[in-house]
């Protein structure tokens, strides 16, 4: 006997199952065909077993049903873990630049009100910047500047979340850089999956593609780091031994983004045993 979508055939009887499309994707997905026995049933065969009255019927029935299985599976993809957090990091740069933009803008205004400032903001945080700004009460300016600084106050708690479901997501990456850059590399990646499969030397420099496409194209040095300079065992290592501890780094978050694909749960022994290999990188006898 031979098993299809809608039913069973043999010697030109059909079991028609019928049924809704979440009736027809379970036994879809159920079936357990034998490739060495199997054989193709025509549009034909189908009408011609009382499956379906028409050609037509038969083709619309497919359509609805593969339309059924693709929304499916496009739902558990974005029910993994890890494809929330994605677009969490993106709207997270998304803000950083909008919050730079809009800041650098405000200064500039500011500083044609008050011509005698220029020299004195370039040693002035962009905070600090606002916070001056919003000293001219009543004024479009100080306005604008409240809503720079509440827009600023709502990327520091998406960066907390940011950081929070990072932890869940990839408790191993999480714990060895911090929830942050974790989910910068997921993010650079494409997912927790994307990165699994990934060579330690990919992940290092994930996030200097600028850098790398320089050193192929015009010699450049080649880039010794990416998103993982933001993790401060790198950006703290003397600069002539930085690379190594990238390179260190961005090896155990190999073995750590597939601990997090396969397992899900934090592995504290291997966790150690790299914390002490990575320091062992940047210190002078390594």
């Amino acid at each position: 006997m031979q098993h299809y979508w809608f039913g069973d055939l043999e010697n030109g009887e059909c079991n028609f199952v019928g049924g809704d499309n979440m009736t027809l994707a379970t036994r879809f997905s159920e079936i357990k065909t034998d490739l060495a026995t199997y054989r193709p049933v025509s549009v034909e065969e189908a009408c011609a077993c009382g499956a379906f009255p028409d050609r037509t019927i038969y083709l619309e029935s497919l359509r609805e049903l593969c339309s059924y299985l693709a929304e499916q599976k496009i739902k558990e993809a974005y029910e993994e873990g890890d494809a929330e957090l994605l677009q969490m990091v993106r709207m997270l740069d998304e803000m950083d630049t909008v919050i730079n933009s809009l800041t650098e803008r405000a200064t500039e205004w500011y500083i044609v009100k008050n011509p005698r400032f220029s020299r004195k903001y370039r040693s002035l945080n962009a905070m600090k910047m606002i916070s001056i700004m919003k000293r001219e009460r009543g004024t479009t300016l100080s306005h604008l500047a409240g809503e720079i600084e509440r827009l600023s106050s709502s990327r520091k708690g998406l960066m907390q979340e940011i950081s929070h479901r990072a932890d869940e997501v990839s408790p191993n990456c999480s714990a060895l850089v911090g929830g942050l850059v974790a989910a910068r590399l997921l993010s650079r990646a494409g997912g927790l999956e994307q990165m699994s499969r990934m060579p330690a030397s990919t992940i290092q420099v994930l996030g200097a593609a600028n850098a790398l496409f320089t050193h192929l194209r015009a010699g450049a040095p080649s880039p010794k780091h990416g998103i993982i300079f933001q993790h401060r065992r790198v950006h703290n290592a003397p600069k002539e031994r930085r690379g190594r501890v990238a390179r260190v780094l961005a090896g155990k978050l190999a073995i750590a983004a597939r601990l997090d694909y396969y397992r899900g749960v934090l592995a504290p022994e291997f966790i150690e045993k790299s914390q002490i290999k990575i320091d062992a990188a940047g210190e002078e006898s390594a």
